[in-house]
């Protein structure tokens, strides 16, 4: 005899446009609401209008600004501005390197005085380290190197050469703590093995370890140059004609004091920018080894938000 098994009532499949021949019905997506976001940007956009019509009402000649904004003073100034800021970032890049490798290295004497430079140098105002290369002629009279050089030193410490030095050996050590942070950075493995394959120090640190530690030292140090562009504007108080001590001659001359102050502010926006520019992109091109996706290019996330504020249209 066999028992009966009861398996009860048979699933009935989900209705659907096979079974009772009405389609699904489409979902309809309905974007978040973020009146936060409006609010903000309604009161931001209310302070700035305001800033704006103080400045209009204020007694600034606007003429002036625009017709002095190309002035062949202004622009040697400017260029003399980025003369001055590229050679120092340069010259400080140069120490900033031999100081760092200086600290790492196992010699004592290499890494106090390497020690020391980055303490003196980070622990005094570079406006007053300026005032000391410039004061340089009232303490040595001549600058004598033996067979290989000599001369008054009035001659030499020329307003270009202060301030070059100024900038160069003050930003020197900070281009060395950031050039220590980045080797750091590097795994001790890969000097290890180049050591393994008969590179020397030298070469390790050449090939190996310097190429690696540029991904953490390339954001820093464009950071760096961008506030050089800025720092340069002491350099006036050493009788070197840069942008700031270009417009301000005018200004005086031509009693348009603050309108000129706004030229030069123009002038340090768009190089600033301009450089900025160039820092978004050389790291984005030494971050390649590190990301699996780059990050979008500002090019690239107007795109999107163009396109999330079409379907945002559509979808209403």
């Amino acid at each position: 005899m066999t028992d009966k098994i009861d398996k009860g009532p048979a699933a009935t499949p989900p209705a659907g446009p096979g079974a009772s021949g009405t389609p699904y019905e489409a979902i309809k997506a309905i974007p978040v609401r973020h009146y936060g976001r409006w609010i903000s940007a309604v009161a931001v956009a209310v302070l700035l209008a305001w800033l704006v019509y103080a400045f209009s009402q204020g007694k600034i000649i606007w003429g002036t600004v625009g017709d002095k904004l190309f002035d062949p003073s202004v622009l040697t100034g400017l260029g003399n501005t980025v003369i001055i800021s590229v050679a120092s970032m340069a010259l400080g890049l140069v120490l900033g390197i031999l100081f760092a490798v200086m600290r790492l290295s196992n010699n004592p004497v290499t890494s106090f005085v390497s020690w020391l430079y980055i303490w003196f140098f980070r622990g005094t105002p570079v406006y007053v380290q300026l005032l000391v290369w410039f004061s340089l002629p009232l303490i040595f009279q001549y600058i004598n190197l033996g067979p290989i050089y000599k001369n008054e030193t009035v001659d030499v410490m020329t307003p270009f050469m202060v301030a070059l030095l100024g900038l160069g050996l003050n930003e020197g050590a900070y281009m060395a703590e950031i050039v220590r942070a980045g080797i750091q950075s590097v795994d001790e493995g890969q000097s290890e093995a180049s050591h393994a394959l008969g590179m020397t120090r030298t070469q390790t640190m050449r090939r190996v370890v310097l190429p690696q530690a540029m991904r953490v030292i390339i954001p820093p140090t464009g950071n760096e140059f961008i506030n050089m562009l800025k720092t340069s504007s002491l350099v006036s108080a050493v009788q070197y004609t840069e942008l700031l001590r270009a417009s301000s001659n005018i200004g005086t001359t031509a009693g348009a004091v603050i309108e000129m102050y706004f030229v030069a502010s123009i002038w340090y926006l768009a190089l600033t920018s301009v450089f900025s520019v160039g820092q978004y992109y050389l790291e984005r091109r030494y971050a390649r080894g590190s990301l699996r996706s780059l990050p979008p290019t500002p090019f690239q996330r107007l795109k999107a938000n163009l396109n999330m504020f079409r379907r945002t249209e559509v979808a209403k």
